[in-house]
């Protein structure tokens, strides 16, 4: 596997471009791991998004009905359509933040870092059923972080509102080529029932997490400009529901919960 990448990057001359976050991931047992956490069945259809040199598209197309894999670099989709002859692989040249995303049950990836956050909160407005994804480690921490944890953050209420998270693996940087500068992790994604999935006014998420560590009263009035509070509403806020937590212990219930009453009290629309 290793072996082949560098005789395809030799072959074609290819310098990876960071811009593009193209860090290609050479270690096969971790490849064949993120295939086998899949559990792919043979009538499901998977996404990978960033294909690199066809690695884990590979892997993947041996056990998936169909593998939709989007690439931006024009570059690399000429090499995988010259060096590959799937015949259930569908390349994509695009950018996957722009375009309409194909439906897809599963999702594995090796993600370019850059797009961790928007391509996330993509994924979750789709419905599927599981996604094994490689984030930085630091995002990864982030995202599975419980409240009052030192990294929760908007990004972990945002995500855990949705879906189940996990961190199953950490990767090391000498599994990549280039090397990146920071470490790595797997993640397991897995949307919630609908019924248990909770929809957050992102607006006022944004606002309560600007002052993470303040209690929501004060959060809330440090960023009412952010939500076009009036004095009035300013004065009705120790009413709110958890008021007096602090933002980075609030569960998205509880966020929610908030979010109802100031709808409920016209404060916000």
């Amino acid at each position: 596997m290793r072996s082949h990448l560098f005789y395809l990057l030799s072959k074609y001359n290819l310098r990876p471009d960071s811009n593009l976050g193209q860090n290609f991931l050479i270690v096969e047992d971790i490849v064949k791991r993120e295939v086998e956490r899949a559990d792919i069945k043979k009538n499901e259809d998977v996404l990978e998004i960033g294909p690199g040199l066809g690695i884990l598209t590979n892997e993947l197309s041996k056990k998936a009905k169909r593998v939709y894999a989007i690439e931006k670099d024009p570059r690399i989709v000429e090499i995988l359509r010259k060096e590959y002859s799937w015949e259930n692989v569908e390349l994509i040249h695009g950018d996957a933040l722009k375009i309409q995303l194909p439906e897809f049950d599963k999702v594995v990836s090796n993600l370019p870092y850059q797009i961790s956050s928007p391509i996330t909160f993509k994924l979750l407005r789709h419905d599927f059923k599981r996604a094994v994804l490689i984030y930085q480690l630091e995002f990864a921490k982030r995202m599975v972080a419980k409240p009052g944890d030192r990294n929760y953050s908007r990004l972990s209420l945002m995500v855990q509102a949705k879906a189940y998270v996990k961190l199953v693996e950490k990767i090391g940087r000498g599994a990549f080529y280039p090397k990146p500068k920071v470490d790595s992790a797997v993640i397991i994604i897995e949307p919630k029932p609908e019924e248990e999935q909770i929809t957050l006014n992102e607006n006022l998420v944004r606002a309560l997490f600007q002052h993470r560590r303040k209690k929501v009263s004060r959060a809330l009035k440090d960023s009412s400009h952010m939500l076009g509070l009036t004095k009035k509403d300013l004065r009705d806020l120790k009413q709110i529901p958890h008021s007096e937590k602090r933002v980075f212990q609030l569960s998205p219930l509880e966020v929610k919960e908030i979010e109802n009453f100031l709808r409920d009290n016209n404060i916000l629309t």
